[in-house]
């Protein structure tokens, strides 16, 4: 179904965590191209359906943990038969099945993993899990886990710093939509889109719904927005899976993509003979800066065009010319590969997070950047989010010109240690090493 991918072990290589309908499994990276099936010895072989994961350090004690998002009580011998209006096999609503409970593992440091979902709380509540991202939504540095459930109220996870969770969806703003109705919740995203200094959510749901987003007060306190953000009216028609921050032109904003396709069967599709009538175009809204977005002209990019079954959407600058593109995996379909042709023309900085005893990135940093414009830019260093995709670790800030500049960026860790480096040039990427930079504030 899905992967995370996270040094869990701290050798200096990414590994894998596939999530599976049945036993999910941990590929230890061996550094010399190939994998190791681990899942037995390090004990996460959750055997329910697993969609989307996070590597994530919830104690802060240096080692990758993994929370695990699982879906409904689905069986091939209880498969229920669900049909559309025309009385047509259908996609059945995750409300025909039962939902699961989500999987938390600490990581113990010796290659094993004990399942702490009891102790940690997060056994306490059931979901049906389609979308997962960790980050820290309150501002107490200690990272938080957000879950989107297909159907029922989403959960916002906080941390109390102690190895506990508590579920305040409810009282933070984000268990349901403004009207106060749960949604089918499949993707979701996290970043500060507003260049307010804290991490707000976007949510993607089913046609007739709206995608959603939450903006964040810089406390933990969110408000639907989506309506006055323009992005309601564009997003009705259409199911929405995979989801990405993106500053796709470089110019300082970040922009929202949504990999869109359908789960019930579109009729004048079915009426032509297509075996998969389901397709839908993708979308990009464009950040105008104003807390306001506006959908991409399809006259302006043919790629956008394109009716498939679009789900994941992984982010990442791959072929580090400073922009960032995007892999959208298709149901019934080819992946596609969108190179970012727009971004490289704008200035840029990018950084990757590391730590000088072995581990690479340091997955729940925070990043921001200050430079002569005097706007301070925060960024999270993370791959999780989106659909069931991991995406580009490194953090990329647009410039929004081509002068060159120097920056001083300031970085907190995951264990709440701060440093800052100063003077770092604009136009290339820069690996930070924990300890690297000068502490304090």
């Amino acid at each position: 179904m899905g992967v995370a991918t996270g040094d869990f072990d701290n050798d200096g290589y990414v590994d894998l965590y596939v999530s599976n309908f049945g036993p999910n499994q941990l590929l230890h990276n061996n550094g010399d191209g190939t994998f190791s099936d681990v899942t037995a010895a390090a004990g996460v072989g959750d055997p329910a359906w697993s969609v989307s994961s996070s590597f994530v350090d919830y104690d802060g004690d240096g080692l990758l943990d993994i929370y695990v998002g699982n879906y409904v009580d689905y069986t091939i011998a209880g498969n229920k038969p669900c049909r559309s209006t025309t009385s047509a096999r259908d996609y059945c609503s995750p409300k025909v099945y039962r939902p699961q409970h989500d999987t938390l593992y600490r990581n113990l440091g010796d290659g094993r993993f004990a399942d702490v979902s009891r102790a940690a709380g997060i056994h306490a509540v059931t979901g049906g899990a389609l979308g997962v991202v960790a980050a820290d939504f309150n501002g107490d540095l200690a990272i938080d886990i957000y879950v989107a459930n297909d159907g029922v109220p989403n959960q916002l996870w906080i941390n109390d710093g102690e190895g506990r969770f508590h579920d305040e969806a409810y009282l933070s703003g984000v268990a349901v939509n403004m009207d106060g109705a749960p949604e089918a919740s499949m993707g979701v995203a996290a970043a500060d889109f507003d260049g307010d200094g804290d991490m707000d959510l976007l949510m993607t749901h089913l046609a007739r719904e709206t995608n959603t987003l939450y903006v964040n007060d810089g406390s933990g306190w969110f408000e639907d927005r989506t309506a006055t953000a323009g992005l309601a009216g564009a997003s009705f028609a259409y199911t929405g899976f995979g989801t990405v921050w993106i500053d796709y032109d470089n110019d300082g904003w970040l922009d929202l993509f949504v990999a869109n396709g359908a789960v019930t069967r579109k009729q004048e599709w079915v009426d032509r003979g297509d075996p998969y009538p389901l397709g839908q175009a993708n979308q990009l809204f464009v950040n105008l800066g104003n807390a306001r977005f506006k959908l991409f002209e399809l006259a302006d990019d043919p790629v956008f065009d394109v009716a498939e079954i679009s789900r994941g959407v992984a982010a990442g600058d791959i072929d580090n010319d400073g922009d960032i593109d995007l892999l959208v995996a298709n149901n019934a379909g080819p992946a596609r590969l969108l190179l970012n042709q727009a971004g490289n023309h704008a200035g840029w900085i990018g950084f990757r997070l590391t730590d000088a005893g072995g581990r690479v990135d340091q997955l729940g940093a925070l990043v921001s950047i200050s430079g002569g414009d005097g706007k301070i830019r925060l960024g999270r260093t993370g791959t999780d989010g989106s659909y069931a995709s991991a995406s580009d670790p490194r953090v990329v800030f647009g410039l929004g010109k081509k002068e060159p500049g120097k920056y001083r960026v300031d970085v907190v860790w995951p264990d709440r240690q701060r440093e800052h480096w100063n003077g770092l040039d604009a136009g290339r990427y820069h690996t930070l090493r924990k300890g690297g930079g000068a502490s304090g504030e």
